[in-house]
Parts: C-alpha cells; sequence; structure tokens
C-alpha cells in the first residue's frame, strides 16, 4: 500500500507546483503521514480516514495563519491616496459635463451629480477611469 501513497504524494506534488496557490500542501503532509502508517496499518480504508481528516484539520488550523502570512497589505498608490481628501472645483461640474477639480496641488477631470459651481469644496468619492467623483463639501 506503501506504493499507492507514494504515487498520491506525488501527483499532490505536482499538483501544488503547477498552481499558483496553496492548493494540496496539506494534504502532501497528511499523504506522508498515510504514507508512514500504511507500514503498521493494513487497512486502506483507515489509512484513507487518517489522510482525509488530517488534511482537512491541517487546512482549517494553519490556512488562516499562512494566508495572514502570505497576502502583503494593499499600499495605496497615487491615485487611490486622494479618495477622502477634499478639493476646490476650478471648472464648473453639472450633471452632462465633465468639470475640473484641484486636488492635492494636481488638477483633475471631475464628475458629480450635482451642479458644483467654481470654488465650491468638494469631496472626492471614488476615482472612475481617469475622472474622480465628487460631491458637496462642508465648506
Amino acid at each position: 500500500m506503501w506504493v499507492v501513497w507514494l504515487i498520491i504524494i506525488i501527483l499532490l506534488t505536482f499538483l501544488e507546483v503547477v498552481t499558483i496557490n496553496l492548493v494540496s500542501i496539506w494534504f502532501i503532509a497528511s499523504g506522508l503521514i498515510s504514507l508512514f502508517l500504511s507500514f503498521f496499518i493494513k487497512s486502506f480504508y483507515l489509512q484513507f480516514a487518517i489522510f482525509v481528516t488530517l488534511g482537512l484539520i491541517l487546512m482549517l488550523i494553519t490556512r488562516p495563519i499562512l494566508m495572514k502570512k502570505l497576502t502583503k497589505p494593499s499600499v495605496k498608490t497615487n491615485i487611490d491616496r486622494v479618495i477622502g481628501m477634499e478639493g476646490v472645483v476650478t471648472e464648473e461640474i453639472t450633471r452632462l459635463k465633465i468639470g475640473e477639480v484641484k486636488v492635492d496641488g494636481k488638477r483633475w477631470s471631475a464628475i458629480s451629480s450635482e451642479k458644483l459651481p467654481v470654488g465650491s469644496h468638494v469631496i472626492i468619492e471614488s476615482i472612475d477611469g481617469v475622472k474622480l467623483i465628487v460631491r458637496k463639501g462642508d465648506k
């Protein structure tokens, strides 16, 4: 039976190598343990039950920890960091006309669902392509 477990481990290792995400690493570990147990336990059904159970337990315990370690935090780029900032309208914005807003010393095309005259203070809500989506500010 140990040959079957060796083949399963080799196939799972190949699967893990060709995929980008962690897919079968836990079952490779449980397959190694099942391979070792196959020398002492003759029942393949019991070996397989240990393989599946141990693989699932390892996955449930270690996957969240590994994902925290391997996932890099999102870093805001220059374009993302203007969201939430306050700007000033430099060219009138209407529902049908793209205007212009000055934010953080730079001029941006902007759209809004309301009419905003020149000099109005706005808050940047989001970005759609190269246009800022703004709303009237508090000032």
